[in-house]
């Protein structure tokens, strides 16, 4: 039905451009027009949430809305707070969407891979709830953690140009790399059983911290975060819920963003935010674009892509975008499996992605009219497709192991991602080094099972064994060398004569 028109699309400058089937350029990839059409609706219907999720996460910053309660309350109470962060809740739809347009639309276009971007889901708690805190209760301001995201995405270009951070992804042990994705999804879970961006399933305890929550309302202090009786009656938490119909009703409406591109450069809390968020998106952003490529085959026997350079440029450079219309690291979406699943190959599935993300922007009022009770699932959907790399963490070794499973653990436990990655790597350091120094001193008698170790170590991006530079720049080195082969060939023969 549609072979005329995949062949006209293939035979022409997108087709080429692309490298479509039976386009007749070098290394075509096996898919069509339509399919890619297919694949974008597939990973769009996949990750359509993040719209609503991500502006529920990051509004719980009150964003750039000032808290002057005395109480101590967080401002939980006040009606005009709550008023100003449903303004800026609605600002965060729009942005999101918008971001996830232009970062999508950037990554096919220019790396020809059929991946989507948008704030990451883990990334927006860390900033949320570590980094801002709730309601503004964090060490830095809203503001400055928005410029430090816009910094370290420029900083994060120069690094990927340089081939720094593809090395950086190859340093990190294999089964911490599990571990963390593993860990950020029961973070995720964690928030999604929450009250304030869940389904109330889970509560505060003064005596065991946590406890089975879902009261109604009449009996949830939202001081202390504590149900006091009737838990598991309320089948709902409570919203807002006038102010959200009355925008509902609009359904097809454009909301302009009031609070966008709100920088604070001028204090030295931002420069300490930039590292933070480097290394964790180091971690992050760069590990899931790794394991979309792989999933994809693209990845070849020295463990590079085509393209990757501009994909992580691209990346890179939607992290400082995002900061403008004021969201938390934008990353590659694993939902992006979803349309890779559907034979998308080309970067015209993140193409038709960006397009139904750009539709998205004139339905802001149906997005922002999306509970925490029914967004909460979706974080728990989210945390069950992370784990599943628990299965791929090497157990067989506890020197891989424990520092895994205390990466996982970590995370959740003490509301940090950070916390949760610096332990594993540290753990790792520990055991590896005390294996080490056990098998020095006992002179290789004592060897603790070392053979079930994960191989660490590999950081060449080519053949020739080029170490730091980056894949780009391995044709440089080996044309340096062949010329350096040539003169001395040169030489030897000029010596004989």
């Amino acid at each position: 039905m549609f072979v005329k028109l995949n062949n006209a699309v293939a035979n022409s400058f997108i087709g080429r451009y692309f490298k479509l089937g039976n386009s007749g350029v070098p290394n075509a990839r096996s898919t069509n027009f339509t399919t890619e059409l297919r694949a974008g609706l597939a990973t769009f219907v996949t990750m359509a949430y993040i719209i609503s999720d991500n502006a529920l996460v990051i509004s719980d910053t009150g964003g750039p809305c000032v808290c002057n309660s005395s109480t101590g309350d967080l401002c939980v109470n006040d009606p005009d707070y709550i008023a100003c962060k449903s303004i800026v809740q609605r600002d965060l739809i729009t942005g999101t969407a918008a971001i996830s347009c232009i970062a999508t639309a950037i990554m096919g276009i220019f790396a020809n891979l059929p991946l989507a971007l948008a704030p990451g889901m883990g990334m927006n708690a860390y900033f949320t709830y570590t980094v801002v805190g709730f309601h503004g209760s964090g060490k830095i301001a809203y503001e400055t953690a928005i410029a430090a995201i816009f910094v370290e995405g420029l900083l994060f270009i120069f690094l990927s140009i340089i081939g720094i951070r593809q090395w950086m992804t190859k340093l990190m042990p294999k089964s911490i790399k599990f571990a963390i994705g593993a860990g950020i999804g029961f973070f995720l879970t964690f928030i999604g059983l929450q009250r304030s961006a869940g389904i109330a399933l889970i509560s505060h305890d003064p005596s065991t911290i946590v406890t089975l929550g879902g009261c109604p309302e009449q009996n949830y202090n939202a001081t202390t975060g504590i149900c006091n009786g009737h838990n598991m009656e309320s089948p709902t938490t409570w919203e807002e819920g006038n102010a959200r119909f009355d925008f509902f009703k609009n359904v097809v409406s454009f909301h302009p963003m009031e609070s966008a591109m709100r920088f604070n450069i001028g204090t030295s809390d931002v420069w300490v935010a930039v590292i933070t968020f480097l290394y964790i998106d180091i971690l992050d952003t760069t590990g899931t674009l790794y394991s979309m490529a792989k999933f994809s085959g693209f990845l070849d026997e020295h463990g590079d892509f085509e393209g990757s350079t501009a994909a992580f440029i691209c990346d890179a450079l939607s992290i400082s975008i995002g900061a403008i219309f004021g969201t938390s690291p934008v990353s590659t979406y694993i939902e992006s499996g979803s349309g890779i699943t559907e034979c998308g190959r080309t970067g015209i599935t993140s193409l038709t992605v960006s397009f139904f993300f750009f539709i998205s922007l004139f339905f802001a009022p149906i997005f922002a009219s999306i509970p925490p009770w029914a967004s909460g699932p979706a974080l728990v959907v989210i945390g069950v497709m992370m784990a599943k790399g628990i299965k791929d963490i090497n157990w067989e070794y506890l020197g891989d192991a424990v520092p895994s499973f205390l990466t996982i653990a970590i995370m959740p436990l003490t509301y940090n991602i950070a916390y949760g990655t610096i332990a594993g790597i540290g753990s790792y350091i520990v055991i590896n080094t005390f294996v080490w120094l056990i098998e020095k001193v006992s002179f290789g008698r004592i060897s603790l099972e070392k053979s079930k170790k994960d191989p660490w170590g590999n950081f060449s991006f080519g053949p020739g064994g080029e170490g730091l530079v980056p894949p780009w720049f391995v044709p440089v080195v080996y044309k340096i060398r062949g010329i350096k082969r040539t003169e001395k060939i040169k030489e030897s023969l000029e010596e004989r004569i």
